[in-house]
């Protein structure tokens, strides 16, 4: 059971996530790469919320592998490269990510390796065996 935190003394939230995500002792832990919005057939649609969608399906799968899914994801680090795709982004994080909500980080980048990628998604998650 993971105990979430967000004590009075620090201003609630900006969106769904928690301040702090304590995981018992004992838990497997599992850390993705950035997760890029790349099909598989190498094509990169051209907005973010398509791009967003194919990085958490991709970290989606790989939870599965590991026999995880997205309630065991206790961290999200996602970066975009334009401020103003940040709602768009933080839509279908939610729509993924399940409760209790993992802490998350938004970081605004310069760019990724390639001028199309607009938001890379990376995740830890935990799961108590």
């Amino acid at each position: 059971m993971k105990t979430t935190f967000n004590p009075p003394s620090v201003r609630q939230p900006f969106g769904a996530y928690n301040h702090g995500l304590l995981v018992p002792p004992g838990a497997s832990l599992l850390v993705t790469s950035g997760q890029l919005g790349i099909g598989l057939d190498d094509a990169i649609p051209a907005d973010v919320t398509a791009q967003a969608e194919l990085c958490f399906k991709a970290i989606g799968a790989i939870l599965d592998e590991a026999k995880m899914t997205y309630a065991d994801v206790i961290r999200i680090s996602g970066f975009v490269t334009r401020r103003e795709d940040f709602q768009a982004y933080m839509a279908v994080r939610d729509r993924f990510t399940l409760d209790p909500k993992p802490v998350s980080t938004l970081i605004i980048v310069g760019g990724f390796t390639r001028a199309e990628f607009l938001v890379e998604v990376e995740v830890t998650a935990a799961k108590v065996l």
